[in-house]
């Protein structure tokens, strides 16, 4: 057989082995940094089924978020109004709209408007929009310019390190309680840190924080 095969070839399974390990080591890699939430859902921007643009309502209307996210200073999800909420206003406004006959539809028969969520916490994660909101942490922090949106669309990573950037360092992205809500606010002075000390804001980093 040595007369058939070079003594090289006797490496071939030592390098072959070689070869996978440095390929599989390179796709998981390759997986781990491209299919992180930075590579997946930024842009993510389905077609919804009302066009409901929050740079109408929060922006040239300055309509306060909490009318429509009412649960989202008490509870850890900022839940989607009803078309009940929707009607308050639109039972006058724009009120015979071919736009918002499915509005108009979901409030007669009480079926829910089958919106399509955009922004979604995977099930290995915990995250309590109360918390955050009731500490001086803005929407746009998370959603990005919502109140420019035409149609919303995922404008943030969500991703553990954009999480932890915060809680390493909450003074950067800290505001007044009462302005949380105020999307286009620029901060003129407002000193982060003595607030992140008067509120005894105390942000955790261990994994336990969000994985529980």
């Amino acid at each position: 057989m040595s007369d058939i095969f070079p003594k090289w070839t006797n490496k071939l399974p030592l390098m072959a082995g070689i070869a996978a390990v440095v390929v599989g080591l390179t796709v998981t890699a390759g997986i781990t940094y491209y299919f992180t939430p930075k590579y997946t859902r930024v842009g993510y921007q389905p077609k919804q089924p009302v066009a409901f643009s929050h740079a109408i309502h929060a922006d040239q209307l300055g309509m306060d978020c909490r009318y429509c996210h009412s649960a989202v200073e008490k509870s850890w999800f900022s839940n989607i109004p009803s078309s009940g909420t929707c009607m308050n206003c639109h039972s006058q406004v724009k009120k015979d709209s071919d736009k918002l006959q499915l509005v108009r539809d979901s409030f007669a028969s009480g079926q829910p408007i089958p919106w399509i969520q955009i922004h979604k916490t995977p099930d290995y994660v915990y995250f309590n929009h109360s918390v955050h909101v009731n500490r001086g942490i803005s929407c746009v922090h998370c959603h990005g310019q919502i109140n420019k949106m035409d149609e919303v669309y995922h404008a943030k990573s969500h991703s553990m390190a954009f999480c932890l950037e915060c809680h390493r360092e909450p003074e950067k992205f800290i505001r007044p309680n009462e302005l949380v809500t105020k999307l286009d606010w620029v901060n003129e002075g407002f000193d982060g840190k003595k607030a992140v000390h008067d509120w005894k804001v105390q942000p955790g980093q261990s994994c336990s924080t969000c994985h529980r």
